[in-house]
């Protein structure tokens, strides 16, 4: 008796032992397949937020895990009979403004792609509170806008053409949820890394870290193996409106181990906030894709000794990852 419960003892011990330096949650990419292109990813109040181009209406998919994401059933929260934006919804983006949530989002006709413009969408206090149609942004031809913010002030970047007729990144500052100031270059393709198939910077996503703040952008034809990410980092002073206050770096983030064209991202923090996650898309069609048939991933962000993002390689898909810090 006295064997059996000195057994029993150790047993629950090992097990306690066990939780104590158990390392957390795990997960495997891909997170949404198909139509898992231009991701987007929020988490707050216990829940990931995950939106991504579905085409015909926006949704949001919520789980309390990455992996959860895997199987949860997205939620539609927008569609919209007014002919000039009842079609072709792409890269729909949560944001929290004054209290409220917004999805700033790009819609146009039923035929694409010219007549693509960026709106915004208004809601409440939770992602999934009702929404109503807040306003278009611009009235010329746009896609994948996103918030920037600075301690003082709000900016609204996307993606437009020149007046050299390059698809670029332009930025303006924001008057929520939907006034722009004057439209402002930031970054045009002239670089090789930037115009295979096609010159093009699209898909800008903000990330802030150590006091610093970074755009990424996606370069390059979506339909090539070569769509891949590019940097541009504040240099800590000057106006955020001027392409000379940042600095461009790249490609920082390209096809690997089968995943390609691996590009419009997203940024998103651990539950702990510890971390900085990057979400983006890719597909295994070996000429690159452009459609429903990129899928969603996730990994973490880490740093160089100076401070610097590293956005690593995209894993392959099934291996396993360790989840965010806090799950």
């Amino acid at each position: 008796m006295q064997f059996a419960l000195r057994r029993l003892l150790a047993l629950v011990g090992a097990s306690l032992l066990c939780v104590g330096f158990a390392t957390g949650a795990t997960f495997s990419n891909l997170l949404k397949n198909p139509n898992g292109s231009d991701p987007y990813m929020v988490y707050t109040g216990g829940y990931y937020y995950l939106t991504t181009t579905t085409w015909t209406n926006i949704q949001l998919t919520r789980a309390t895990t990455l992996a959860g994401l895997k199987t949860a059933t997205p939620v539609t929260v927008w569609t919209d009979s007014a002919a000039s934006r009842a079609g072709n919804f792409w890269a729909p983006e949560l944001h929290f403004i004054n209290s409220r949530w917004y999805i700033y989002y790009t819609a146009g006709t039923a035929e694409c792609c010219d007549n693509q413009r960026l709106h915004v969408l208004q809601g409440g206090s939770t992602p999934l509170d009702s929404y109503s149609y807040a306003g278009r942004l611009s009235a010329e031809w746009g896609i994948d806008g996103t918030v920037l913010r600075f301690p003082n002030i709000m900016y609204f970047v996307w993606s437009r053409f020149s007046p050299n007729s390059l698809q670029s990144i332009y930025i303006a500052t924001l008057t929520p949820p939907a006034t722009l100031g004057t439209p402002h270059l930031l970054s045009e393709p002239t670089l090789s890394w930037e115009r295979v198939g096609s010159p093009v910077n699209e898909g800008p996503a903000a990330m802030y870290h150590g006091g610093n703040t970074y755009l990424t952008y996606s370069a390059s034809y979506c339909w090539t193996t070569s769509y891949q990410l590019g940097l541009l980092t504040y240099k800590g002073s000057g106006d955020p409106l001027l392409a000379a206050s940042w600095a461009k770096t790249g490609p920082v983030f390209s096809s690997a181990n089968g995943n390609l064209g691996t590009g419009h991202n997203g940024f998103f923090q651990s539950p702990d906030g510890t971390e900085v996650w990057n979400v983006y898309h890719a597909t295994q069609v070996s000429a690159g894709a452009c459609d429903g048939n990129r899928y969603t991933m996730a990994q973490k962000v880490n740093w160089n000794s100076d401070g610097t993002p590293n956005f690593g390689t995209a894993a392959a898909l099934g291996t396993v990852l360790t989840g965010p810090s806090g799950e």
